[in-house]
């Protein structure tokens, strides 16, 4: 009965298409043009207040700095109103770009077919103008694949292709595109539709764009949960990984298989560096959390030069500190460390260096062999640095509890890194922690636990993987981060050692 139903929908929706086409100049592709149907509800029919709207929410995004070149990107499809914002993070980063394409994969919402359809041809209006078909690259696509077809009902009132558009219109100007919508989003039919993009690109310029909205209608709370999951994935460039928590039932987004896709194509093409730039949800906007829809924008891009200590570290962030200020710092641990192992007394030290003297937090982590062998730091920034290092280098060789204290013939093996602390912040939002930048601070009752930000690249754990180890470390349950009373601090480093 469920098949027969879906016969019925296409077949209908089939007949509406053709009703609705408009009529043929001869021999003229771009009288092939799919009218806009969401002009006027979804976002303003009126191509000045479009304009301006969109305009507005690419004015309230800030500056993102990508170090490299723009190869793809995640954004949602609900109403201007709801999602525009959050679409606006990723459109700021090719304002003003030129592309030899662009291609737009979104979901079907209103018609039941197998595989995927391809419009080519003439173009799509919106208030802003007619976007004209790749007609070529469109045809080549649907050659590589006996899954990829055109199925006019599948473009008829799908929403999740045209609501990219206005935006494109207004950040590239003139431009030519590929609307792709998936019938089926399993990853079999994902694989096939990313290998026959990625056949056909070419040596060409082309920007993908994945179009997603994430979890529906569900509690603020538990939406922002099921939303992480999928966030994880996208940072970890995880398809596979997506595709099965996705069937499981673990997370949810009406456009999974097109975020699957999106990052798989990108991997061909040997990108591998992605930036989640905003998540919200319609709770957000609106303030009804009953029920809120979850949307979110991301990048993944290529190339750019290294940078200095976070590149050279592959964590943290950069505090200013000069290389001359981190080597007198790693001297003073190490030499508070060799006088003590010496029988001598605690030395004592002038700095010049005003940075040096100024109050921070600080960690200091001794390794031997490659392996922990002592980590300790105080959070506050109540003491001058250079102090601070020297008293947490102290402990670390002689007062960690779970190790023993440092022998003088574990020196020549012993390696020194320091890490020092920007100010504590206090989140409610799990997706402000961003790993391989932040560190993670619980407290929960008489519970407290830290853990840096370089441990959870070295483990290369996600994001909740994260907040449960620090659960584990300050002996909670590993959930405890979700409970209502459990407060969530976040911080970052400039992290540097002996090694570099």
């Amino acid at each position: 009965m469920k098949e027969s139903v879906k016969v019925i929908s296409v077949v209908v929706l089939t007949v509406l298409f053709i009703l609705s086409w408009p009529e043929r100049g001869e021999g003229a592709d771009m009288n092939d043009i799919r009218k806009s149907v969401i002009a006027g509800s979804w976002y303003s029919g009126n191509p000045k207040i479009l304009s301006s709207d969109i305009d507005g929410f690419l004015k309230n995004v800030p500056t993102e700095l990508i170090d490299g070149k723009v190869v793809a990107l995640i954004s949602p499809h609900a109403g201007y109103m709801y999602s525009g914002q959050v679409a606006a993070y990723s459109y700021k980063l090719v304002e003003g770009e030129t592309f030899d394409a662009v291609i737009v994969i979104g979901p079907s919402h209103r018609a039941y077919f197998n595989g995927v359809s391809i419009y080519n041809k003439g173009g799509y209006k919106t208030p802003l103008g007619i976007v004209p078909v790749d007609i070529e690259l469109a045809n080549e696509i649907i050659a590589r694949s006996p899954i990829i077809s055109f199925v006019p009902a599948a473009h008829l009132q799908e929403h999740s292709v045209e609501i990219q558009l206005p935006f494109l219109q207004r950040v590239l100007g003139n431009f030519s595109f590929v609307p792709i919508v998936m019938g089926n989003q399993d990853g079999q039919t994902c694989k096939e539709l990313a290998e026959a993009i990625f056949q056909s690109m070419a040596d060409k310029k082309i920007l993908i764009i994945g179009s997603s909205d994430l979890s529906h209608f569900h509690a603020y709370e538990k939406a922002v949960k099921l939303d992480s999951i999928v966030l994880d994935h996208i940072k970890g460039m995880d398809a596979e990984g997506l595709l099965k928590d996705l069937e499981r039932g673990a997370c949810e987004a009406c456009g999974g298989g097109v975020i699957a896709v999106t990052m798989i194509v990108a991997k061909k093409l040997g990108v591998h560096r992605v930036k989640l730039l905003k998540y919200a949800n319609s709770g957000d906007v609106t303030g009804d959390k009953s029920g809120v829809v979850g949307y979110a924008s991301a990048v993944f891009y290529d190339g750019g030069s290294a940078g200095s200590v976070k590149e050279k570290s592959g964590v943290g962030v950069n505090m200013g500190l000069t290389e001359t200020e981190k080597d007198e710092l790693l001297k003073i641990a190490r030499n508070v460390i060799e006088c003590r192992l010496a029988g001598k007394g605690s030395p004592q030290f002038e700095v010049e260096s005003t940075t040096l003297k100024e109050k921070r937090g600080s960690f200091v982590t001794l390794q031997k062999h490659g392996q922990l062998r002592g980590c300790i730091g105080y959070i506050d920034a109540k003491k001058p640095l250079y102090v601070t290092v020297s008293e947490m280098a102290m402990s670390a060789a002689f007062n960690d509890p779970r190790f023993s204290p440092l022998g003088r013939e574990e020196l020549k093996d012993l390696s020194i890194e320091i890490s020092v602390l920007t100010p504590l912040k206090e989140i409610k939002d799990i997706n402000e922690i961003e790993v391989g930048v932040h560190g993670i601070y619980i407290v929960k009752d008489f519970h407290s636990g830290l853990l840096l930000p370089q441990v959870a690249t070295q483990y290369k754990w996600d994001r909740l993987t994260f907040l449960r180890e620090t659960c584990h470390k300050a002996g909670l349950s590993s959930n405890a981060w979700a409970d209502e009373d459990t407060r969530i601090y976040i911080f970052s480093a400039d992290i540097f050692s002996e090694d570099e």
